[in-house]
């Protein structure tokens, strides 16, 4: 079989991709022939025809960088000979989008065993959650962990553990757990969520990880949450119910509030926890999976660890996914702001209204004007990683993290922490922080994560199973106990984008009807809120 060595995007670019290391000399790429100036590494791009300095590097038919200084056919684009450059954007007037909608014959009247909720939401896992309102405690928390966890059946030792057999078995009809035993066969588990937030900083940082928080408590997966609060710190009992209300009206769950400084000593908070946690698990046990249209599905969609080839394999077969997510029914949500730069035209003449296009560019705006505050900019975004691979400006890293988000309409334009509430295409503003961002699509309601990475990264959700996929084989191969799908055989000239995302598809409905994540087997529940300071 002859390997593919050369790859042209789109018929308007002006960039090669090298699919294989190449050496200097002659090449020829369809009609094309030309000198390469130097190797060309694996991933990394080079000019089609000359450029003069100012002229724009093409890619994904968009502008993605600007040249230096006059530039020769055959040389290889870098971070010193080229800058990063995006085309202005406005908002057209123009009729409406129009997209092409991908066969769906084959899943209709599929569906995924899911956890039904009151409020018509399903869940593709059933958690009970322990929540801090502020980083005091977190070392109550870790007590409470060991002793459930160890208790329960779900992990290890501490001086409560014996308290949580005992109660166990007086509240319920189980047996007390053995370190391998599962006390609740229908909880998936117990999980918890440190933070270093609540108290301290400004008012607004505690009101975002309330509306964070709210989210997690409220969210599909969740069957309820036992609250852990001090007393005296920001953030409240009283304004995160009054938050959760506002947010999350139609939510039906037993949520247990526990303040520190009106009971007696730690012990007392601690037993309490305990004692009424056990009492609601007995009573959200008895929630079993039961079948749900791939409607109720909200997926996710992310990238970290990116390399040269997520934005030509990994990253539009998740679109592909993404857009039969749509055209069935459910909703899709395209995270990490900093990485739509370069690609804001393609977004905004995709919203299904004037009013979606500017919220996305108000929100944009206002988000790069913080970090141009503080001396940074989405310029800045790529990592040394990135750099590494080829992704040498933003633009280009953005132009091919957008291919997440497939070809449908925008719905819908979420700011950090407000919920999905629309069927389709969504997009949330959330840093290009890998661990930022999945915490934020958690927190906006997706109850499936895609994650592609063309490196490698161990990042999981408490909440939410997070189906990593590679970008390349070869990383598959070399971290194939964090990954669970490889990409890599499009860009071998083995599968089309659309067939491997109808792989994905699949993957989905199977982790929705519980099927273990590598993620969630290595127990990776990465938790950070982003304080809306620059994170990039």
């Amino acid at each position: 079989m002859q390997i593919n060595r050369l790859l042209k995007i789109d018929e308007s670019d002006n960039v090669l991709v090298a699919l294989v290391d190449l050496e200097p000399g002659e090449i020829t790429h369809e009609d094309l022939r030309l000198t390469l100036q130097q190797p060309v590494a694996q991933k990394h791009k080079f000019l089609t025809t000359d450029l003069l300095k100012g002229d724009k590097v093409v890619m994904y038919g968009v502008p993605v960088g600007m040249a230096n200084w006059d530039l020769k056919a055959g040389t290889v684009i870098t971070i010193e000979n080229v800058t990063h450059f995006a085309d202005e954007v406005v908002i057209r007037d123009q009729t409406r989008y129009d997209w092409q909608v991908p066969d769906i014959a084959k899943w209709h009247g599929r569906t995924f065993n899911g956890y039904h909720r009151p409020d018509g939401s399903v869940g593709t896992a059933n958690y009970w959650l322990f929540v801090p309102l502020v980083f005091c405690e977190n070392r109550n928390l870790k007590v409470i962990e060991e002793a459930l966890s160890k208790g329960l059946g779900y992990h290890k030792p501490n001086r409560y553990e014996e308290y949580v057999r005992t109660k166990v078995s007086s509240q319920t009809a189980f047996q007390a757990a053995s370190s391998q035993q599962q006390v609740f066969e229908n909880i998936d588990g117990i999980k918890f969520l440190y933070h270093h937030g609540g108290c301290g900083g400004t008012r607004q940082d505690s009101e975002t990880l309330l509306r964070l928080l709210a989210g997690y408590v409220s969210h599909p997966n969740v069957a309820g949450a036992t609250v852990l609060s001090l007393g005296c710190q920001h953030a409240q009992i009283d304004w995160f119910q009054q938050i959760q209300k506002e947010l999350y009206p139609q939510i039906q769950k037993p949520v247990i509030f526990l303040e520190q400084q009106k009971l007696l000593s730690e012990e007392k908070l601690i037993t309490e926890a305990i004692d009424q946690t056990v009492e609601q698990l007995s009573v959200v046990n008895r929630i079993e999976r039961q079948p749900a249209g791939l409607d109720k599905l909200v997926v996710g969609l992310e990238c970290g660890g990116s390399d040269g080839f997520s934005g030509i394999s990994a990253n539009p077969a998740v679109g592909h996914a993404s857009d039969l997510i749509v055209a069935l029914g459910g909703a899709t949500i395209l995270s990490e702001f900093p990485e739509l730069n370069g690609v804001e035209q393609n977004i905004v003449d995709r919203c299904v209204s004037r009013e979606v296009a500017e919220k996305f560019l108000r929100i944009q705006r206002a988000y790069e004007a913080r970090a141009k505050a503080v001396g940074s900019g989405f310029d800045m975004n790529p990592s040394p990683g990135n750099i590494k691979d080829g992704l040498i400006t933003d633009a280009i890293k953005s132009a091919g993290a957008a291919k997440k988000g497939g070809k449908a309409p925008v719905r819908a334009i979420l700011d950090y922490t407000e919920p999905v509430t629309e069927p389709g295409l969504n997009l949330l503003c959330t840093p290009g922080n890998d661990v930022e961002s999945t915490t934020g699509l958690a927190g906006s309601g997706a109850n499936v994560i895609l994650f592609t990475t063309g490196l490698g990264t161990p990042t999981g959700n408490p909440i939410t199973p997070v189906i990593k996929i590679s970008s390349n084989t070869a990383l598959y191969n070399r971290m194939n106990d964090l990954i669970d799908l490889d990409a890599g055989g499009i860009t071998r000239g083995e599968a089309s984008i659309e067939q491997i995302g109808e792989e994905f598809l699949e993957k989905i409905i199977a982790v929705a009807s519980g099927q273990k994540t590598k993620a969630m087997e290595l127990e990776q529940n990465d938790f950070i809120p982003w304080k809306r300071g620059v994170s990039l």
